[in-house]
């Protein structure tokens, strides 16, 4: 499972709820979305375009690769 959100101090973050959601497909496919790994916070992150719109198109390939998906186009509230 992956919670997508935007995030004011990462931009737009993809975050695997366990080791076992980083396959090497699911990895192949953000890195080419423009994502790189946040080892401090433990996910993909992308500073560039943070909309709802790729909130949308990030859910929807990582759904397509047969991950569930928690996303939300409003940061997380405290940040």
């Amino acid at each position: 499972m992956f919670l997508i959100v935007p995030d004011p101090a990462h931009g737009l973050v993809a975050a695997p709820e366990s080791e076992a959601d980083l396959n090497p497909l699911t990895e192949q496919s953000l890195t080419a979305q423009g994502f790189t790994w946040h080892s401090g916070i433990e996910a993909y992150t992308r500073t560039a375009d943070s909309s709802p719109e790729a909130v949308d198109r990030t859910a929807r390939t990582l759904r397509d690769l047969g991950h569930y998906v928690l996303a939300s186009w409003h940061p997380l509230p405290g940040r």
